[in-house]
């Protein structure tokens, strides 16, 4: 017996994330999340899987335990909690345990837990937290760096590395204190730390690569300038290689495999050879808590990083020997969200499709297997719709993406339809879950969403879209409704809406100052006016240049040209703006000013603002905020467009 949804629904899914196999390869760890609308919370526990007769029990409910991570030595396992901690604060801690007994808290970070990695001994944890001081009234500030989307204000904050003492809890920093330092690894011979740190607050993005000596105390540099998204030690210790890229298309550019050796020599570069990004970049709203790593240089010297591809997401290997890539574990029509392994004989990874929320997956021998049911009652109970994919020519020649949703319907009639715009813009949309799309075709809506040009998923040259935002992106998107309508003759073309967040949300805007074909728009965490972007949020001052092509002060019509703002006097579309308190990212400014206009203007508007969320709201916002969103938001399309 199947239902349609209701907007609280949501927490009927269960997050599974974080797949963590121990070194023997006998068993793993993974966490299972459960989104409480009761207590208002995500309600996050640890599981062990047995890999041999694939039997799985819960180990750890200490409500907010995530990020398990067996040591080198098999014996224990390592995770971030908060059991002791307050509800508001900021803080994490470390505990340990063994497998069967109870854990022990080793150390607490009052400002938080970034990440942390055993060393090969066992004895010893690398963490990267934050460290500072929090000024809770009046704010004096130095540094440019004030804010940052969902950590608040960042001005007097680092994130520091430490080394923790696993048996006393005793710490010592290493790192700089100018330096914030983003991901740390070490090295299986036991003497480095390899770290990437950011020196300047006004480009965070320029990664400098360094490597601790344990045994002399020293930093050594040996590698600077690069954007780096992950980094993995050879077996033998003598080389590293990192997730990354040197920004040749900005922020346009594909990560790819950069390996450099120990005194700093750049040994392989693969840009062009596989001209995907090596990062996952899909979009979804039914994510668990996860610190699991996107590359990994197994016992058997290959290396397997991530791969976004025409909406799919899958595990790639590269094997520095043979200089050969070939992929390794895929599941057509269906995303791998994250892996774990420690050779190619054995992997686990968390995986969806459309109509399967994330379990748990592994693969032998090329064989892959489900072995977790988290959601299978979901699915049996709902009525879920499945995406048809299909692809449209543009008019430059281009071959675009698209997916529907469309509900069932029987009756003959006009059914309304909306199309949905990613973020990014370099994310996809393709093969994944994403509740909200369920949930708005479960309330008689078909969904149409594509990856215009600037998507990832793609040859570089597809997602670079810099300085011409809202040109082929665009007509790229008018172009897909206009052969969508062609091919599915049931579609109201009387009876369209258009939403999105992020850079979904600047193209609603967009949108709705070009055409008035659309009935209704709903524009979420959205950017109307770049010169306030550039000034007021925590990316904007680099994002804005790269991306836009303008710096207020030296070419203010450039980033005018670009504003939807400045064209807001075209509106007719009745348009909902949503948008968070706490959207450092893209701020409040921009939805208010929008909606200022649009009022002024005449056009029927409504503004809704989320209290104590950021950018995040409608993937990880509070659960009950989360359903009044998409209760928001069907409400608006129910309304106005249908008849």
């Amino acid at each position: 017996m199947q239902r349609d949804l209701k907007p609280e629904d949501l927490s009927n899914i269960v997050l599974i994330s974080n797949p963590s196999i121990f070194p023997d390869k006998s068993k793993a760890l993974f966490t299972v999340t459960r989104i409480s609308l009761e207590r208002d919370r995500y309600e996050s526990s640890i599981w062990l899987l047995d890999l041999t007769t694939m039997e799985y029990t819960s180990i750890e409910n200490g409500v907010y335990d995530k990020c398990p991570t067996p040591a080198p030595n098999g014996k224990k396992y390592a995770f971030i909690s908060r059991r002791t901690l307050k509800e508001e604060s900021r803080g994490a801690e470390i505990w340990v345990s063994r497998v069967g007994s109870p854990p022990r808290l080793v150390t607490i970070f009052d400002l938080g837990i970034n990440s942390f990695t055993w060393s090969p001994d066992s004895r010893y944890l690398a963490v990267i937290a934050n460290d500072g001081k929090i000024e809770e009234d009046v704010k004096v500030i130095d540094r440019i760096d004030i804010w940052f989307n969902a950590e608040g204000y960042t001005y007097s904050i680092q994130k520091g590395l430490y080394i923790v003492d696993v048996e006393s809890g005793n710490r010592e920093k290493i790192s700089r204190d100018d330096m914030r330092i983003n991901i740390a690894a070490w090295s299986p011979d036991e003497r480095y730390i390899a770290y990437t740190a950011s020196i300047d607050p006004a480009a965070p993005y320029i990664h400098q690569l360094y490597l601790y000596d344990l045994e002399r105390g020293e930093h050594i540099k040996i590698a600077d300038g690069v954007t780096i998204n992950g980094i993995a030690w050879s077996p033998t210790s003598k080389r590293i290689a990192v997730i990354g890229h040197k920004r040749e298309r900005g922020f346009a550019t594909h990560n790819r495999l950069i390996i450099y050796s120990v005194s700093g020599e750049e040994l392989l570069d693969t840009r062009g050879r596989l001209d995907r990004n090596f990062l996952n970049t899909i979009n979804s709203d039914v994510r668990g808590p996860t610190c699991s790593p996107n590359i990994t240089w197994g016992f058997d010297n290959k290396i397997y990083f991530m791969v976004s591809d025409a909406g799919e997401v899958y595990v790639e290997r590269y094997d520095p020997t043979e200089d050969i890539f070939e992929t390794y574990m895929r599941i057509r029509e269906g995303v791998i969200d994250e892996f774990s392994l420690v050779d190619s004989e054995i992997a686990l990874a968390t995986a969806m499709n459309p109509i399967e929320p994330k379990e748990l997956y592994v693969m032998r021998r090329g064989s892959i297997e489900r072995v977790t049911s988290f959601n299978s009652f979901f699915v049996k109970t709902h009525n879920l719709a499945r995406p048809t994919h299909y692809r449209i020519r543009a008019s430059d020649g281009a071959y675009i993406d698209c997916w529907i949703l469309m509900p069932s319907r029987k009756d003959g009639a006009k059914i309304p339809a909306i199309l949905y715009i990613h973020g990014g813009p370099k994310t996809m949309y393709g093969w994944s879950f994403i509740y909200e799309f369920q949930y708005l075709v479960s309330r008689g809506f078909t969904l149409i969403y594509s990856n215009p040009r600037g998507s990832d998923g793609y040859p570089e040259e597809f997602a670079d879209i810099r300085k011409h935002y809202g040109e082929r992106d665009y007509m790229d998107l008018m172009e897909v409704i206009d052969e969508t309508l062609k091919i599915y003759s049931n579609i109201d073309p009387e009876g369209l809406g258009v939403t999105g967040g992020s850079y979904g949300g600047y193209m609603t805007n967009w949108i709705i100052t070009q055409t008035d074909r659309f009935k209704a728009a709903v524009t979420q965490r959205s950017i109307s006016d770049w010169i306030s972007m550039f000034g007021t949020t925590d990316i904007g001052h680099y994002f804005v240049p790269d991306q836009i092509g303008c710096i207020p002060w030296e070419n203010p019509d450039r980033c005018l040209e670009k504003s939807p703002l400045r064209y807001a006097n075209r509106v007719k579309t009745p348009t909902l703006i949503i948008h968070s308190l706490e959207d450092y990212r893209c701020w409040v400014d921009q939805a208010i000013a929008f909606f200022r206009a649009l009022k002024l203007n005449g056009v029927k508007t409504k503004l809704v603002l989320f209290p104590k969320e950021n950018h995040e709201l409608s993937r990880s916002g509070k659960p009950r905020h989360r359903v009044e969103n998409i209760k928001h938001i069907s409400g608006w399309f129910e309304e106005h467009l249908k008849r």
